[in-house]
């Protein structure tokens, strides 16, 4: 007898729009049934392409992502729109109250759009997003774009999770100081100076590119692209998928997407065994309130107290 589980995985791989939207819900609750879900749908991914997008909130990011949904679907792909916000569920921003922009796709069998927050998963963006991004991907996605709703350190792992980083600016919204303090120059591999039609907008790109020569790419093969856009209408859109695409063809030519993904699989593989040991961990720490006397009085210094611990953890039950 099927468990709900078992129905659901078969929902979400025969691309059950509820079923998708169910179990990106379990993601956002961090539900025990993960686990079960996860060995249902794992063997059935790593086919969709993702762009992640991330930038100060007002660049204009919804806007665009509207643009690239257009520009793959004229080529007539699936495309999933996962907006993320790592802070709440109740706040605005990219939480697709731009739904409103989106109205143009809203009935489009081809297009899946969902926002969401980590109300409840202990492992955060870290682990929320890979995990979201794959049941996207098993129900048969061709393209997923994560969007995120700042500049944090949390978004920057989310875009830097997905296979090409749109990092989006505009002129008018901070200076090439900041966005090298909040480290997306080292995950872009397009930048995008949106709102083109604007005042400093050339300025702001020859910032970029001058900034770009300045630092140390992380791919020498591969040098970031400023291309220039306005998302309202539609203006470089043509110009920025095809620096997408091209930055596709690089990371296949290269063997990079194979690696880059398999060092991403392998990150999130250590980020869930070391929350899994961090809660052990603090389990044990409650259950023996005397070392923390001891440590307390000065009788153990923490490395052993830690040492202990780790010992206890890695200890075979039973």
């Amino acid at each position: 007898m099927a468990t709900v589980i078992d129905e659901l995985v078969e929902r979400v791989l025969a691309g059950d729009r509820r079923g998708m939207a169910r179990a990106i819900s379990l993601v956002e609750d961090g539900a025990p049934e993960l686990e079960a879900l996860s060995a249902g749908i794992f063997a059935h991914t790593g086919n969709a392409a993702t762009i992640g997008l991330t930038g100060s909130p007002g660049v204009g990011k919804s806007t665009l992502t509207e643009q690239l949904v257009r520009a793959a679907r004229g080529q007539d792909r699936t495309v999933a729109v996962l907006a993320i916000d790592p802070t709440s569920p109740f706040t605005g921003g990219a939480l697709l109250g731009d739904r409103l922009r989106m109205q143009s796709h809203a009935t489009d069998p081809g297009v899946f759009i969902r926002s969401m927050a980590t109300r409840g998963h202990l492992g955060g963006m870290a682990l929320a997003a890979p995990e979201a991004i794959r049941i996207l991907d098993a129900a048969g996605t061709d393209l997923v774009i994560v969007e995120t709703v700042g500049v944090g350190q949390a978004e920057v792992e989310v875009a830097g999770a997905t296979d090409t980083t749109l990092v989006v600016v505009s002129p008018g919204w901070g200076d090439a100081v900041q966005v090298a303090k909040a480290g997306i120059l080292e995950i872009a591999d397009v930048f995008v100076v949106n709102k083109a039609d604007r005042e400093g907008a050339g300025e702001a790109a020859r910032e970029l590119q001058l900034m770009l020569k300045m630092g140390a790419a992380r791919d020498k093969d591969w040098a970031p692209p400023v291309v220039k856009t306005s998302a309202t209408t539609g203006e470089g859109v043509d110009e920025l998928w095809s620096a997408i695409e091209r930055h596709a063809e690089h990371l296949e030519a290269t063997g990079a997407l194979e690696r880059n993904r398999r060092a991403r699989l392998l990150a999130e593989v250590e980020t869930l065994a070391s929350q899994r040991v961090r809660e052990r961990v603090h389990d044990a720490i409650v259950a023996d309130p005397d070392l923390a006397e001891r440590v307390a009085a000065r009788e153990v210094d923490p490395y052993q107290a830690a040492a202990t611990l780790l010992d206890g953890v890695a200890a075979p039950e039973g």
